[in-house]
């Protein structure tokens, strides 16, 4: 039985590594910042899931959010710091699974640098709110699915696939390794 991929005419595997990987975490990112963020996944008890946005994404490829520290998020990384972030930017593309490694902080510096006029909806005591936490997220391995040259092209190629058919999606995966 042949893949998906092996149907394929044209390459579509590209493993990233280093900055190359962090690009692309950005520009996925960039397409939709909000993300399940998947936490307690290590204890054996069904993990937690809810959505979060990333506000930024460093030079490193770490994800920082913030987060209330009296959260049952805050309180499951206390135990298990392994995380899984999963985004999906648009119905055909720019999907991102980024597992990692998550450290909670409070400093005060961050927080200003991530602080958006809307956050105070969840703090509503503002940049100073007493409960606000920073959550750095360290990824140790990613897989991304996208396509090569935009949503027009690839549902172009999609369309003369199905009139064809032969398999023709434009797409493009692989790991990311920052």
């Amino acid at each position: 039985m042949n893949s998906i991929n092996q149907q394929q005419p044209e390459h579509n595997i590209k493993n990233l590594s280093g900055a190359e990987a962090v690009e692309k975490i950005k520009e996925l990112i960039k397409q939709s910042s909000s993300c399940f963020f998947c936490s307690n996944i290590k204890t054996g008890m069904p993990f937690a899931t809810r959505p979060m946005s990333v506000q930024q994404v460093d030079e490193d490829g770490n994800l920082w959010f913030l987060s209330a520290n009296d959260s049952h998020k805050n309180d499951e990384l206390a135990h298990d710091s392994f995380v899984q972030l999963l985004f999906q930017g648009s119905e055909h593309s720019d999907f991102l699974n980024i597992a990692g490694t998550a450290t909670i902080s409070y400093d005060k510096a961050k927080i200003k640098e991530l602080w958006e006029p809307l956050i105070k909806v969840w703090f509503t005591e503002g940049i100073d709110d007493p409960r606000i936490s920073v959550i750095k997220v360290e990824p140790t391995e990613g897989y991304y699915w996208d396509n090569k040259h935009g949503n027009a092209i690839a549902f172009i190629k999609m369309t003369l696939g199905a009139v064809i058919g032969k398999t023709l999606d434009d797409s493009i995966e692989g790991t990311l390794h920052v």
